[in-house]
């Protein structure tokens, strides 16, 4: 098994998380209130723009293939926009357990770079 990433994935890695973190903690929190809801075209387009950015590093990993972009033309409710970052999330948190760790050559845990 390959556990190495590259410089690029790694720092698209960095550049994206917290900003993916934030929005799935929020959408989260307007979920619970009216799941039913359904998202503003507006809100579908932000959304989608960090997704296609995580999408970006992740069309070549294992879990690339099931990271879809939301519907912005049939408006989602919010449990579908829900289901569908649940996705994003376990795949960074792949990306991450795969390629972040002790490097013995830096004497600390960080990204393992090809």
């Amino acid at each position: 098994m390959n556990d190495h990433t590259t410089k690029e994935k790694a720092e698209a890695y960095d550049g994206v998380v917290a900003a993916f973190q934030h929005l799935n903690k929020e959408l989260k929190a307007l979920g619970m209130k009216k799941p039913a809801d359904t998202l503003s075209a507006n809100k579908v387009k932000f959304i989608n723009r960090i997704l296609t950015d995580i999408r970006a590093f992740m069309n070549d990993e294992p879990e690339g293939r099931y990271l879809d972009l939301l519907d912005d033309e049939a408006l989602p409710q919010y449990s579908d926009a829900i289901l569908i970052l649940s996705q994003y999330e376990g795949a960074l948190s792949g990306f991450r357990g795969r390629y972040h760790g002790y490097v013995q050559s830096k004497g600390h845990v960080a990204w393992r770079i090809k």
